[in-house]
């Protein structure tokens, strides 16, 4: 009468392939997010730009040509805030620092917390645009009522291909929730109050 004993240890068997499949496919689901992230910022695909950039003393304008590059800006869902850029398009020589300013204003009666998401299109030109200032880097605190203009600082490398000669740089403000308590500027620009 060894059969019984037998099916049961094949089901057990069985019983632990299974699980082990689940356990597996449950990991490979939570490691997805963060190898999504480092492939987007090696391929520039999804439009995600990269971190912080540090300019070097040998970095070359290129005079001889000029990119445009153009702002958009949005507000994810439940935001509602008021998030524009304060300029729509800037002119630029590849290599050449530039400085654009956003503004924000929370029009609530309650402080708020923001985080802006960056997108660059075509795509093909996130490896070529480097921000060495950026809003985006940090959650933006607003009490109740305030305003702010955040700096973004870029370049936009002088390797960008040739037939690239406009990119679209678009932001997504979410809402990241009230803070406990808003300790200083949102960034060091001037904060001015809408109620004063």
């Amino acid at each position: 009468m060894a059969y019984p004993q037998q099916g049961k240890r094949s089901n057990s068997r069985v019983i632990a392939w299974c699980m082990s499949g689940v356990v597996g496919m449950f990991a490979f689901g939570f490691a997805l997010v963060p190898l999504y992230d480092v492939f987007c910022d090696i391929t520039g695909i999804n439009g995600k730009t990269s971190g912080r950039y540090e300019a070097g003393a040998s970095d070359q304008v290129d005079e001889n040509r000029t990119v445009t590059v153009q702002f958009l800006a949005s507000n994810g869902p439940g935001m509602t805030w008021e998030f524009r850029p304060v300029v729509r398009s800037v002119k630029v020589h590849p290599g050449e620092p530039m400085t654009v300013n956003f503004f924000a204003s929370n029009p609530t009666d309650s402080n708020m917390v923001g985080q802006a998401v960056p997108s660059l299109s075509p795509s093909e030109g996130t490896l070529y645009f480097h921000k060495t200032e950026c809003f985006c880097f940090n959650q933006q605190p607003l009490e109740a009522g305030e305003s702010v203009e955040m700096p973004l600082v870029f370049i936009v490398d002088p390797e960008l291909p040739e037939h690239i000669t406009k990119l679209t740089l678009s932001y997504t403000l979410y809402d990241q929730g009230k803070p406990v308590e808003v300790s200083g500027p949102a960034t060091a620009d001037t904060i001015t109050n809408n109620n004063g």
